[in-house]
């Protein structure tokens, strides 16, 4: 028997490491790289005049007791809230719904896709007629029921509302279609049997869909996390590009106030704090997520 050549053996061990060795120099050109790098600015003080030293924990402290960063903080954790619930929700069920049998079905699946690949700049046109003050259609309708016009920039409660309504909008669909590929991968023969022992559309839904497509629901809840704690784009355009979020502050987030800090005031030394500050939280976010989730997995067994 004839030893395989070393050619041979580098194909059959080596040659996987080469596959997935662009997704690692990439990572670390684009990822590990800057990550680490704004850690090293955040230790410095660092403005437009350039580096001016080493400061240590000094832009971690300031952040900590800086009342706008708890602010921020405050609505990214409020915004986060109001865009991730209703949205997951309502990808459930609009998943349910196109995963029965309905005319034009290929249709209503791509229009899901709309919003995605609607243009930023249409977004914020749309969105900015539908809740301007005066004539918005928002509050037209409103104004049928008798309420009042709502000045929705004015306050934190309005502004959430209309924010969180452009994020679920723009991405209910994306994880509707996570949820019905998920759920066209469950064996039919589980409804049969279970309309054979009398249980109906929604039991079946509770007790065979939503445990058997759970990893999806799990891998939905994890990235709404992470794109909520860095919202930028949305209550940006909302703000008609003021980064800071309202005269009062009122729809700031952690992403538009590191920008503020980095790009506006170029504190760059502070901003990176609020970068990494940003990476944190959303890394403890998401470790409470994943406890969550084992824990709720133990008490079903």
């Amino acid at each position: 028997m004839t030893r395989p050549s070393r050619w041979n053996r580098f194909d059959l061990h080596g040659s996987p490491y080469v596959f997935i060795a662009p997704f690692f120099l990439l990572f670390a050109a684009f990822g590990l790289f800057p990550l680490l790098y704004t850690a090293w600015v955040s230790l410095r003080s660092w403005d437009l005049t350039g580096d001016a030293g080493f400061v240590g924990l000094e832009n971690y402290s300031r952040l900590l007791g800086d009342p706008d960063f708890w602010n921020a903080l405050v609505n990214t954790l409020g915004l986060l809230v109001l865009a991730t619930v209703p949205q997951l929700l309502l990808a459930l069920i609009v998943a349910a719904l196109l995963n029965r049998p309905l005319r034009a079905l290929l249709l209503f699946r791509l229009g899901v896709l709309a919003p995605i690949v609607t243009s930023v700049a249409a977004v914020a046109i749309v969105f900015g007629q539908l809740y301007g003050r005066d004539a918005g259609l928002v509050n037209g309708v409103l104004g049928l029921v008798g309420i009042d016009p709502i000045d929705w920039q004015a306050s934190k409660t309005s502004s959430w509302i209309a924010v969180s309504s452009m994020v679920n909008w723009r991405w209910m669909g994306y994880n509707a279609l996570i949820y019905l590929a998920a759920m066209q991968a469950i064996p039919r023969d589980l409804y049969e049997a279970a309309q054979i022992d009398g249980a109906g559309a929604v039991r079946q839904f509770r007790n065979i869909t939503v445990p058997l497509i759970r990893p999806a629901l799990i891998f939905t809840v994890v990235m709404s996390i992470i794109g909520g704690m860095q919202l930028f784009t949305e209550p940006l355009l909302f703000g008609q590009g003021d980064v800071s979020g309202g005269s009062l502050r009122q729809f700031q987030t952690i992403a538009m106030y590191m920008f503020e800090q980095s790009f506006q005031n170029f504190d760059y030394g502070y901003g990176s704090a609020v970068a990494w500050m940003i990476f944190l939280l959303t890394v403890v976010v998401g470790v409470i997520n994943l406890l969550i989730g084992r824990r709720l997995r133990g008490g079903t067994q």
